[in-house]
């Protein structure tokens, strides 16, 4: 059974449901599956079959989900583009998936041509997906679970972005746990505004709604304004924002009038959210679950629940439903309880490997060597403390830039901030701050080092204080760690 058919049943239980709102329009599941039929008869009289990989460049749109459900059912593989990235970067990652067909939204149509014309791909407007000349005219269809459906090439916070492969039963297993970290079922509204190139904005809560037979409304892109509309006038119950998309709803001049009561959740994740960010959503009665994972694990892993938010502010959760958790040292052995290890994953959600790269050593004996250092405490609440490579070992004593970030994400001068490793001759390594200033502020070192008195132990705190104007990220606001010193003016900005 292909992972479209779930559309195909809810267009017969609940034909008149709504499935999707975009753009003032409503779409019901009767609707969305009349697009999807439309749609695989598009691209089978385009010459697409089972393997083929097929990309989106566009925005967030119904058509990008009409195409992932449409290849469902053709046994294709569909690859969402980032669209924020250069031409060269589009260019390497279709030359890398060998890209068959790539599909473009009007606003992106002309750097599609451009694309198309680069690699050699054939090229299709999202408009034309709907052609009513191949209606009913899809056959053979040879789409099933075990098919590879979705190839997502990583943010890369180092090194080159990684193809990462997921089945279609990988995807169904990731909507059912994901239906389990978000309390979801059929009565629920997602208000869904994140980019869905990446798995946060597609298989948190969009993908699982519609799994579950719920309504999303869509946004084109993220504006915090038009969050909070909505919020305020289509009543949501469930909604996703990263970091920096809470922080721009927290600092919106609407935030403190707009009622937020419909939302039961609200769900984040992709990096370190500062407590104070969370307590300011918590201060007015909305609970927020982070959810932890990888593009490699669905991304549905770790998950902090409705029922655990308001005590557990700041943990990543416990181990999702159907998801086993190793904590391990160095040399691959399980750490005492309270103690900091990476994060081993292992669950039916998990990614089937990597593009042109099977032995990645990441993904071993079936389990997903994340990378991510946590601790665990007796009652199973996941803390995430930091990255393993990102981790200093300063005169033997370990040090995770997460403690020190999290500290500097609390202060109102401090518009981010990353701690970052240099080379030392004494220590063999120190910790060193990058700090971003508030606007307007007015804040020097020695004003940042008071923030670690007598809240942190003396060894970590950074023996270096660097400004600059912005921290390189990723898409969705990771920081770039990777060779942030080499990049910065450090004799102009160091203390």
């Amino acid at each position: 059974m292909d992972f479209a058919s779930i559309i195909e049943r809810h267009a017969a239980r609940t034909p008149a449901h709504v499935a999707l709102h975009f753009s003032g329009e409503d779409i019901s599941y009767a609707q969305l599956w009349g697009r999807i039929r439309l749609a695989t008869g598009v691209l089978q009289a385009a010459g697409v079959q089972r393997g083929d990989r097929v990309a989106w460049l566009g925005l967030g749109d119904p058509a990008l989900l009409v195409l992932l459900f449409a290849l469902a059912r053709l046994g294709a593989i569909f690859l969402p583009l980032n669209y924020r990235l250069a031409a060269p970067e589009h260019e390497a990652i279709v030359e890398h998936a060998g890209v068959r067909l790539l599909v473009a939204d009007t606003v992106h149509a002309e750097a599609a041509a451009a694309l198309a014309d680069t690699t050699g791909c054939q090229l299709l407007t999202a408009s034309e997906l709907g052609a009513s000349a191949h209606e009913g005219a899809a056959t053979a269809l040879a789409g099933g679970q075990d098919d590879p459906v979705l190839l997502v090439y990583t943010s890369g916070t180092s090194g080159q972005p990684k193809g990462v492969l997921h089945t279609q039963s990988a995807l169904a297993w990731n909507c059912l746990i994901a239906a389990d970290a978000n309390g979801l079922t059929p009565d629920d509204h997602v208000l869904s505004v994140l980019p869905m190139f990446h798995v946060g904005g597609l298989c948190i809560q969009t993908l699982p709604a519609l799994y579950a037979g719920a309504r999303v409304s869509l946004h084109a892109r993220f504006d915090a304004g038009a969050w909070l509309s909505d919020v305020v006038q289509r009543r949501p119950t469930l909604s996703l924002l990263v970091p920096a998309t809470l922080r721009a709803v927290l600092d919106h001049p609407g935030f403190a009038g707009a009622d937020l009561s419909s939302l039961k959740l609200l769900a984040t994740g992709s990096s370190t959210i500062p407590v104070s960010m969370i307590a300011a959503f918590h201060a007015r009665g909305l609970p927020v679950g982070q959810v932890y994972g990888a593009t490699e694990t669905g991304p549905v892993s770790i998950y902090l629940r409705r029922e655990d938010a308001m005590a557990r502010a700041g943990y990543a959760g416990k181990a999702g439903l159907h998801v086993e958790v190793q904590l391990v040292d160095d040399r691959g052995q399980a750490v005492r309880a309270g103690e900091v290890g990476e994060l081993w994953l292992r669950a039916p959600n998990m990614f089937c490997g990597y593009w042109k790269d099977a032995d990645n050593p990441a993904f071993a004996d079936g389990w997903f060597h994340t990378g991510d250092l946590a601790r665990c405490d007796a009652q199973g609440f996941y803390e995430i403390v930091g990255r393993s490579r990102d981790m200093i070992i300063s005169g033997g004593e370990n040090i995770y830039p997460a403690e020190i970030e999290n500290l500097l994400a609390d202060c109102p001068l401090v518009a981010e901030a990353a701690v970052v490793g240099a080379p030392d001759a004494r220590w063999g390594e120190v910790a060193v701050a990058v700090v971003v200033k508030a606007p307007g502020a007015t804040l020097d070192a020695a004003a940042v080092m008071q923030l670690f008195e007598g809240r942190l132990a003396r060894f970590k705190h950074p023996k270096r204080i660097v400004f600059c104007d912005a921290l390189p990220k990723t898409a969705l606001g990771k920081v770039q760690k990777t060779g942030l010193l080499d990049r910065l003016n450090t004799p102009a900005g160091a203390a």
